[in-house]
């Protein structure tokens, strides 16, 4: 908060690696010679007034006791959890991730490997140090596939296209040309089920393959983009996947009302 309001006053200037911020660099340019050399004096006499008011308890917050994470700790919990927010998926080139207590130290909490997650910065400020949530089964459970699930067990070739969480294949009965699925690879039977993490990486592989499709195909000009979920709702394969049918000028006599045709008297209006 201290370097941001120092930032907007143009008294300091970001120091970034990708979009984070990793800390803060004197805006030297706002500043004469004898500016700066004031400034570097005045800093290290009140450094020198703090060091000597503290004394050795000027390391008491790295205490176990007091929430200090060793290095070799924190390592093997951001390695077990890929780098990535255990609870919203976030990568660190993305947002700052903080190795915390799933039980805090406040409601009786361990420093034992097996009580610390990974959560960005974001949802660790907003979990506080009352909430015991356990993220760590989100992770482990992107894993899970089904033996009897077609899309769970689809062969290497008819994948287009992949990121962590989803794939890309053509439909085997295309609606129109280069009709696509989109799939999670976690077994999850609609959409409504899916994490946010795996909502955020289907809608990025739709739109890779979106551009993919009007780049080898040109007479692209549009796309429906369904989901099925539910018996109900036309549902045949219980694994959640996304639907995405380019369109062609003239494919049909009438092209408005697009999805409203899952209901055909429903379609024109």
């Amino acid at each position: 908060m201290v370097g941001r309001v120092l930032a907007q006053n143009s008294v300091v200037e970001p120091i970034k690696e990708g979009r984070r911020i990793v800390g803060y660099r004197l805006n030297a340019q706002a500043l004469t010679n004898e500016d700066q050399t004031e400034l570097l004096q005045l800093c290290e006499h009140r450094l020198q007034v703090y060091l000597d008011k503290r004394g050795g308890n000027i390391w008491e917050h790295r205490s176990l006791s007091d929430g200090y994470v060793p290095g070799s700790i924190r390592y093997e919990v951001l390695k077990r959890a890929k780098y990535r927010c255990e609870l919203c998926g976030a990568h660190e080139n993305q947002i700052a991730l903080h190795v915390d207590h799933i039980v805090p130290r406040a409601k009786g909490g361990s420093d034992d490997i097996s009580n610390f997650q990974t959560l960005c910065m974001t949802c660790n400020t907003n979990k506080r140090d009352t909430d015991d949530t356990d993220f760590r089964g989100v992770l482990q459970s992107y894993l899970e596939r089904s033996n009897d699930c077609l899309f769970c067990q689809l062969s290497a070739d008819r994948i287009v296209a992949e990121n962590e969480l989803c794939i890309a294949i053509r439909d085997a009965f295309p609606v129109t040309p280069l009709h696509t699925l989109i799939i999670p690879k976690r077994h999850v039977s609609d959409y409504f089920e899916l994490y946010q993490p795996e909502v955020n990486a289907v809608h990025s592989l739709l739109a890779e393959q979106r551009q993919i499709i009007q780049s080898v195909d040109p007479s692209v000009t549009g796309f429906n983009v369904g989901i099925n979920a539910g018996q109900d709702a036309g549902q045949t394969i219980f694994h959640a996947h996304i639907h995405l049918i380019p369109r062609r000028k003239g494919d049909i006599d009438q092209p408005r009302g697009g999805v409203r045709g899952v209901i055909p008297s429903k379609q024109a209006y």
